[in-house]
């Protein structure tokens, strides 16, 4: 089975497949302490960065949502990634059954509303060709992501700890309105 993986443009941003050549970048990402404090527990070696890099192009031809590259026009260094997987977290079925959304950028890209910008361009092709409930884990004290989803509809579903820390998990049942 092969799915073409859509391209998205915003006013600034291109939503765009993974490609090879971004692995680099993706690894350095991830091992970012800035990045690691607001999503994992450490850093990311460059080996599970791999295997999660992998992971991601398989989504997009297993399930027909993946997530994307997410780069500012006209420059060719990745600024993070946005869009959907099934985490299979342990949550339960009220989490781990349905889409997770994801939303991952590098420091230098933070507080310029360019996460938000990524989001909703994720959901908006979410809700046209994939349509139904989403959810996301956001870590406590995160403010910035819990105002991006909140933006997008998402509501509180509870509160857990992972070996992270508290994290919220929280539900969209479909575009907001």
């Amino acid at each position: 089975m092969s799915r073409t993986i859509p391209t998205i443009n915003t006013a600034r941003l291109t939503l765009r497949a993974m490609r090879a050549e971004d692995f680099q970048r993706y690894a350095e990402i991830w091992a970012m302490p800035d990045v690691a404090d607001r999503i994992l527990d450490q850093p990311r070696p460059k080996g599970q960065s791999w295997d999660a890099f992998l992971r991601n192009a398989g989504h997009w031809q297993i399930t027909g949502f993946g997530q994307w590259a997410v780069q500012l026009h006209r420059q060719r260094e990745m600024l993070g990634q946005t869009g959907f997987v099934f985490g299979s977290r342990n949550f339960g079925e009220d989490f781990d059954t349905y889409p997770e959304a994801r939303l991952v950028l590098a420091p230098q890209a933070q507080d310029q509303r360019l996460g938000a910008e990524a989001a909703r361009a994720a959901h908006e092709w979410f809700d046209r060709v994939i349509t139904g409930r989403t959810v996301c884990m956001i870590s406590a004290g995160n403010e910035a992501a819990l105002r991006i989803a909140g933006a997008l509809g998402y509501q509180g579903l509870r509160d857990v700890k992972t070996a992270g820390g508290a994290v919220h998990l929280m539900t969209r049942r479909g575009p907001p309105g």
